[in-house]
């Protein structure tokens, strides 16, 4: 049976992680219903949306039927069994077309609020992830060094 998954940076379309997502979309721009702080981390610039309901902004992003295969590659390409990687957690997303709309509840990726402890913030708290942002992104070097 498919997931709904929430995606809000690398993993929107014609974003630098799309290849991981094979979900297919549902049209349109949906929200988090609550806000969320998103920003832009460290040397790669790399989004992370942070666990932390109540601060930030609603965040922006798109909404993806994904099946179990789907799921599990999106779990990898986000670390969620490293102890740095993100957190998959149900969130509840509106449309932005939708005033009044019901509430969809979906997974998102998200990090817990004590990793920032450290972690340089280049951007943020932003309420999208932009073109512009994604054009500093840098992905993770390949294993053996090739970038």
């Amino acid at each position: 049976m498919p997931e709904l998954v929430f995606v809000y940076g690398t993993l929107k379309e014609g974003f630098p992680n799309f290849h991981a997502n094979k979900g297919a979309r549902i049209p349109g721009v949906f929200f988090t219903v609550e806000r969320f702080p998103l920003y832009l981390v460290g040397e790669r610039c790399t989004p992370w949306m942070i666990d932390d309901p109540g601060q930030g902004e609603r965040i922006a992003g798109e909404l993806f039927e994904v099946d179990a295969g789907g799921l599990a590659r999106m779990d990898a390409l986000e670390g969620t069994t490293e102890p740095d990687g993100y957190r998959r957690r149900r969130i509840a997303v509106a449309p932005l077309a939708g005033e009044g709309a019901a509430a969809i509840d979906a997974w998102g990726y998200l990090k817990e609020t004590h990793q920032l402890a450290g972690a340089t913030l280049r951007a943020g708290p932003l309420a999208a992830y932009t073109p512009g942002h994604a054009a500093t992104y840098r992905p993770r070097a390949a294993p053996g060094g090739a970038g």
